[in-house]
């Protein structure tokens, strides 16, 4: 009977990349690991499994230098990978060690291999249950097992992780190896910076790394206690319970302040340890992750970015023609031209339109001009317009300005301190309040939403803009989030009220990077008065891809498609809460709908929502964009599963009831710092 231990490594492993070529003394993980499963006596060969990735060629060089034999596979299914190995050199026990287990025991191999044949089973470990430290686990199974596995596994663990369909099924005789102490709480395998730290140390204080039984590291830990401390945070086995986008989220922690660049998409704002926070693909209102897991996307579409769906294909094959003709060229492209037409015909009353590529840059942009045009510092604001220092500036009066407008608690750290008593905040729907400000400052430039959560009042709009023009100041709407959603272009002409320039974003390029500032001339010609410029507003991918947006928008209404849509989900909604006695209330134009349940904590049932969505295959929370590719279909099946949901929360009788559901921590509510 050929036994023969089978070595589970790749290069880009998701939490840790390189960990196993990374030192230890003078030599890599790896070469540690075969060093010391050479000593095994009981074992005929050590193959080494890993993918057939150019990032894998160091490790297959690596094995055939240290006598060993290398087989190159998949590298998702690990379980095929593995399989063909066994079966390339014709192991009848297969002994399975994986890559971040450096410090695996030939001693412990060798009495798990005599166990198996003693005991005449099928499969037999030591860490079902653990009972030995995490880094030494030891799994023996027979090749016929392994074949039965490779034929009949079929979920993405089972075939990433190879064994657990052996674990789970009762065609297979099972038996675990018991220590008679419990060290399974100690942590020696390397997944984390802190493992790999940790590993060094060990190694520092052994005199023979490759030669020290788990015993000796065992003493040294009762030695030296404090050596073993900094890597007990992680949990045993958390990398299999983890997606491989939370595995990236948390790499992406360590290098990126904050995770990523957009508050809105971070993890914890849905789902803490179980959102799959990153996309391998995304088609209509489906997006596949980095599992292959695919999702109907029921919550932001992009942030609101994709009116039309996600990869439009008349809009992504505009973009690639124009790419084949360089994005980017010392001269213009002609594009921007044609949009800023296009734009000024949609909204009469303007005539003048300048681009950049965020709505931040665009408001900030909208600031300057005005500020220009007026010679006044002083604004007036109403709603969310972005992260720049004009903004912000509002909290470095008392630090709660912007709590009704964007999120509690925002710090204005990093704001010139000189910018206090610029910009004052004014709650929707109360013109005292404008009529306040603008009688006690120097104010220059009101800037508001035209609409987000409620409607306005009869005559507000219209009593908003006379003030302005009464008073000389320019009236700013931010429609970076509302425009071309429930009209062709700005919300304002919904309601029939007109500012002095106007701000698009989000939907403009249905995902193509693309913002718009458009406005009367009078104001817009400043800017030519104050240095407004950057070299990326002049690439030719956004205005291309806004182009062709209008015209499918204009082609199909899109706006009265996703106003009815949303207007549908607002309903229903209604309809659902109200059948399971939940009290609720209902936020946003239609096609940008939110809901807070009020008779329950709020975060706790979010938590609860997007969990048990997240299940049924849907991103989903509190919030619902619509967008044209939301078929009647989806929107069908998709209220059906919010209703099971909602009726699961409608049987908590109390917080403790619904806290016991839910699975991990709560949802962020705002702004909070990530560690």
């Amino acid at each position: 009977m050929k036994t023969i231990i089978v070595i589970q490594a790749r290069y880009n492993s998701t939490r840790l990349p390189g960990k196993v070529m990374m030192k230890v003394g003078k030599i890599s993980l790896l070469e540690l690991l075969i060093s010391r499963l050479k000593r095994s006596e009981e074992t005929h060969e050590i193959i080494l499994a890993t993918t057939k990735k150019t990032s894998d060629d160091e490790l297959c060089k690596l094995a055939v230098q240290n006598g060993i034999k290398c087989y190159r596979g998949e590298e998702i299914d690990v379980l095929s990978r593995f399989y063909h190995a066994a079966k390339l050199y014709v192991g009848d026990i297969i002994v399975r060690i994986t890559g971040d287990c450096p410090l695996a025991d030939p001693n412990l191999i060798d009495d798990a291999i005599r166990t198996f044949r003693n005991k005449k089973v099928d499969y037999i470990s030591n860490c079902n249950p653990p009972t030995y430290p995490d880094g030494l686990d030891i799994e023996v199974f027979s090749m016929e097992v392994l074949q039965s596995a490779y034929e009949k596994a079929n979920s993405n663990e089972e075939r990433e992780h190879v064994t657990p369909w052996m674990k789970n099924t009762d065609q297979v005789k099972r038996h675990c190896i018991k220590n008679a102490e419990d060290y399974s709480y100690l942590r020696w395998t390397v997944d984390e910076k802190e493992d790999i730290d940790l590993l060094r140390r060990i190694d520092q204080h052994l005199n023979d790394s490759i030669g020290a039984g788990w015993k000796e590291v065992l003493k040294l830990k009762e030695l030296n206690p404090n050596i073993f401390d900094s890597n007990l945070m992680h949990k045993r086995n958390e990398g299999m319970k983890k997606s491989t986008g939370e595995k990236l989220w948390g790499r992406a922690k360590k290098v990126i302040p904050g995770g990523n660049m957009l508050l809105s998409k971070r993890a914890e704002i849905f789902l803490p340890n179980n959102w799959p926070t990153y996309y391998d693909s995304a088609y209509g209102c489906r997006v596949k992750d980095l599992d292959g897991r695919v999702f109907i996307d029921m919550s932001m579409m992009g942030i609101g970015t994709n009116t039309l769906g996600y990869a439009r294909e008349e809009i992504d094959e505009a973009v690639k023609e124009v790419i084949g003709r360089s994005n980017m060229s010392t001269l213009n492209c002609p594009e921007e031209v044609y949009l800023a037409e296009k734009l000024v015909k949609i909204h009469p009353w303007a005539n003048r339109v300048r681009f950049a590529r965020t709505g931040g840059e665009a408001n900030a942009i909208a600031i300057r001009i005005a500020r220009a045009a007026t010679g006044k510092d002083g604004v007036a604001i109403c709603g969310y317009h972005g992260w720049h220092d004009w903004y912000l500036a509002t909290n470095l009066r008392n630090g709660e300005g912007l709590d009704e407008h964007l999120l509690t608690g925002l710090k204005p750290k990093g704001v010139p301190k000189a910018l206090q008593d610029t910009v004052y905040p004014f709650n929707y729907n109360d013109l005292e309040a404008l009529k306040l400000i603008l009688e006690n400052r120097e104010i220059g430039v009101v800037k508001m939403e035209v609409e987000r959560n409620t409607e306005p009042t009869s005559g507000y709009l219209d009593n908003v803009r006379k003030l302005c023009t009464e008073k000389g100041v320019v009236l700013i709407f931010d429609e970076c989030t509302s425009g071309f959603r429930e009209t062709f272009g700005g919300l304002h002409k919904k309601y029939k009220v007109t500012p002095d320039i106007c701000i698009f974003g989000k939907a403009l390029g249905n995902g193509y990077a693309i913002t718009a500032v458009i406005g009367k001339e009078e104001y817009m010609d400043e800017a030519q008065n104050t240095f407004i410029s950057s070299t990326f507003w002049t690439e030719r991918i956004g205005p291309t891809a806004a182009l062709k947006t209008l015209e499918i928008m204009e082609r199909e209404k899109s706006w009265e498609y996703i106003t009815q849509l949303g207007n549908k989900v607002k309903e229903s909604w209604k309809e659902i809460f109200t059948e399971n006695d939940i009290e609720y209330s209902i936020t946003g134009i239609a096609s940008l709908a939110g809901f807070v349940v009020k008779n329950r904590d709020s975060i706790a049932c979010k938590t609860l929502i997007t969990q048990e969505m997240l299940k049924a295959g849907y991103l989903s929370g509190t919030n619902f964009y619509a967008s044209t590719s939301h078929s009647s279909d989806i929107i069908k099946k998709y209220l059906e599963e919010f209703k099971k949901v909602i009726q699961m929360l409608s049987n908590c009788k109390s917080n403790d009831d619904l806290l016991k559901l839910i699975d991990g921590p709560l949802c962020h509510s705002g702004f909070e710092r990530l560690n």
